[in-house]
C-alpha cells in the first residue's frame, strides 16, 4: 500500500479524506461535518456544537502565553465558531492533558482564565476531563449553543451579487505573534530579559487575548440583517473566502483597498519587512466574522460600526480574486497556518 503523507492533504484535505462518505443516520443530526459547527435538531431551536484541539509547541508557546490568557483564548476560539453560525453559545466543557511539570496553581491559573472567559460570554462550563500527558499541555474545548433552524447561517448560502463584508480589522495577530516570536529569539538565555511592546500593545493583545464578535451578531440582528453565508476568520482571510465559495458554488472579488488593517499592523509589517496585505490575508487567528449578505442590504451595511464591505460574491467559473491598488487581479490562495506542514 502507497502511504501518504499527510501534509500533502493539509488540515481540510486530511478533514475530506476521513469523513467521506459519512452518512447521516439519525434525523436530529442536522448538519455534520464541513461547517463552523455541527447542527442538531431537537424540536424548536437548534442545538449547535463545535471542538477544537489545542496542542503545546503546536499551537501555544508558554515562553510568552500567560496561562490565563491561555485558558481564556482557548474558550473564545470555539465561541467564535458558535457566533459564525449566528448562534448563542450557551455551554462549554473542558479537557486536558497534563504533564508533570504543571502543578495544582498552573492549571488553577489556565482555569480562571477559562472561567473568565465564560463569565463575560455568559457561557456554563459543564464538565469535562483530565487525563496524564507525556507531550507538555493539550487543551481540548466542546462549545455548545442554539439558534432557531431559520437564524442559522451555514457557509453555503453565498448567491451571485451578495456582498462580501468582515468584521473589524485584519493580520493584527499574525504581527503580534511575529513580534512575540522575535523578542523570545532575542532574550533566549539572557536571564531577566524585557521584551519591548511599546507601542505594540493592540497586536499583542490580539495573539494572546482575541475577543468573539458577539456584538457582530448583535449589531446584524439590530439591522435587520441575515447574511447569507457566514465564518469566522481563524485560519486567514484568504483560505476562509476559498471556504464560503467552494461550499456556495460561487467565486468572489475582493478589494485590496477596502481590507481592514490596524495601524500598528501596518507599522510591524513595515519593521519586519513583511508583505502587509499577505499578513491580513493569510495571518489567521484574527477571530474576525467574515459574512455575505443580499445587495438589497447595501444600505443596512453602510451603517455598520462594527463590519466593513470588501467586496462581493461572482459567479463561480469567474474564480476567487483579489484586486490590488493597481487594478491587477491575484487569484485567492489559501496560504494560512497549516499544522500539518510546520
Amino acid at each position: 500500500m502507497n502511504e501518504t503523507e499527510i501534509s500533502t492533504l493539509g488540515e481540510f484535505g486530511l478533514i475530506e479524506r476521513l469523513t467521506e462518505g459519512i452518512e447521516l443516520k439519525n434525523s436530529s443530526t442536522e448538519r455534520g461535518v464541513g461547517d463552523d459547527c455541527a447542527v442538531l435538531n431537537y424540536g424548536d431551536r437548534c442545538t449547535l456544537v463545535t471542538t477544537d484541539l489545542l496542542l503545546e509547541g503546536i499551537h501555544f508557546d508558554l515562553t510568552y502565553v500567560p496561562l490565563r490568557h491561555l485558558g481564556y483564548k482557548a474558550v473564545v476560539v470555539n465561541l467564535s465558531d458558535v457566533y459564525a453560525m449566528n448562534g448563542t453559545p450557551r455551554q462549554v466543557t473542558v479537557s486536558l492533558g497534563i504533564s508533570r511539570r504543571f502543578t495544582v496553581e498552573h492549571i488553577s491559573e489556565l482555569y480562571a482564565g477559562m472561567r473568565l472567559a465564560c463569565e463575560h460570554y455568559g457561557v456554563d462550563l459543564v464538565g469535562g476531563d483530565t487525563s496524564a500527558s507525556v507531550t507538555g499541555l493539550l487543551i481540548s474545548i466542546t462549545a455548545i449553543g442554539d439558534a432557531s433552524r431559520d437564524e442559522i447561517v451555514y457557509r453555503s448560502g453565498a448567491h451571485d451579487t451578495d456582498l462580501v463584508c468582515v468584521s473589524g480589522d485584519l493580520g493584527a495577530a499574525y504581527m503580534g505573534l511575529q513580534l512575540l516570536e522575535r523578542e523570545r529569539v532575542a532574550g533566549a538565555g539572557i536571564k531577566d530579559f524585557q521584551p519591548d511592546f511599546a507601542g505594540r500593545e493592540y497586536i499583542i493583545e490580539r495573539q494572546l487575548k482575541p475577543e468573539a464578535r458577539r456584538d457582530v451578531i448583535a449589531e446584524l440582528r439590530s439591522l435587520g440583517i441575515t447574511p447569507t453565508a457566514m465564518i469566522d476568520v481563524s485560519d486567514g482571510l484568504s483560505s476562509e473566502l476559498l471556504h464560503i465559495c467552494k461550499a456556495s458554488g460561487v467565486g468572489c472579488r475582493i478589494y485590496e483597498d477596502r481590507i481592514p488593517i490596524d495601524y500598528q499592523t501596518a507599522v510591524m509589517a513595515e519593521e519586519l519587512n513583511m508583505n502587509l496585505v499577505t499578513a491580513a490575508m493569510n495571518g489567521g487567528e484574527d477571530y474576525e466574522l467574515l459574512f455575505t449578505v443580499p445587495l438589497s442590504c447595501y444600505e443596512q451595511v453602510q451603517q455598520m460600526k462594527t463590519a466593513r464591505l470588501i467586496g462581493h460574491i461572482t459567479r463561480q467559473e469567474l474564480g476567487a480574486v483579489l484586486q490590488t491598488r493597481d487594478n491587477s487581479e491575484v487569484a485567492l490562495r489559501a496560504q494560512g497556518w497549516n499544522a500539518f506542514t510546520e
